[in-house]
């Protein structure tokens, strides 16, 4: 089973390149995040005629998620519990024996601010989440936007993250409560190029210069690692006209 992640910041704009790219990275499992589209206005139809079958959360302008597959998906749930929220940022779904988990995490501002402390319970409640899915799943992948940098070696500059988000000690603290789970970092399971990012900020020549992140990542029960064959980061979407400043994430995973 080949299974991908990708922030797409807005479907509406990104759509042609989702369509044009499934075919060709022959995956089963495709989870979107910032999908940014009301339920009633996702472009179900448009994977329905390349062959996919398609679950979704949305919200109009932010936020959004979407799992895009081969087979229809199962036992489906969207909520996080203890988080009271609105925000579309959680989609769970089975196909076959195999457990998908598709979470945008909040990004946060700076630590202090109120935005962060959300972010901080935000994560607690997703570890416990994700706690309670491996005694029901355990053949189970977390994939997504994290908004953390797991390590220094994610960043090209990654002295700049150390105080700022998405690279505070706090936050790496709280993906690390996740990994302690049983999970295992896919992309980490395979040797990697140095220099290997997934997110890259629009400003300042930030994808001409590699000035990126890893901040998209594939994380997989021991069960599902034990299979994994690979984990790439596919650069090629992130120069196309119009981009996303994310690009995807795929790993491959024995039947």
């Amino acid at each position: 089973m080949k299974i991908a992640s990708w922030n797409v910041n807005s479907l509406k704009v990104r759509l042609p390149h989702v369509v044009d790219w499934l075919p060709s990275a022959d995956v089963d499992v495709l989870a979107l995040q910032e999908t940014k589209t009301k339920d009633e206005d996702f472009p179900a139809d448009a994977f329905e005629a390349i062959g996919y079958h398609t679950v979704f959360r949305g919200q109009a302008k932010y936020n959004g998620v979407a799992l895009i597959s081969r087979h229809p998906p199962t036992d489906i749930e969207h909520e996080l519990p203890k988080i009271d929220s609105a925000d579309k940022r959680v989609l769970a779904a089975s196909y076959g024996d195999v457990r998908v988990i598709n979470f945008y995490i909040v990004n946060g501002q700076n630590m202090g601010t109120e935005k962060y402390d959300y972010k901080m319970r935000w994560l607690k409640q997703a570890t416990a989440f994700i706690k309670d899915q491996l005694t029901r799943y355990p053949k189970l992948v977390v994939v997504g936007d994290f908004n953390i940098i797991p390590e220094d070696k994610d960043a090209k500059k990654p002295a700049e993250w150390h105080n700022t988000i998405l690279g505070t000690p706090k936050e790496r603290a709280a993906l690390q409560d996740m990994l302690a789970l049983g999970l295992q970092d896919a992309f980490r399971l395979h040797d990697q190029p140095d220099e290997e990012f997934s997110w890259w900020p629009y400003w300042r020549q930030a994808f001409e210069t590699n000035n990126g992140a890893r901040i998209d990542l594939i994380l997989a029960s021991e069960q599902m690692a034990q299979t994994c064959s690979m984990c790439t980061i596919d650069k090629e979407p992130r120069g196309l006209e119009r981009p996303s400043d994310h690009t995807p994430v795929v790993a491959q995973f024995a039947p």
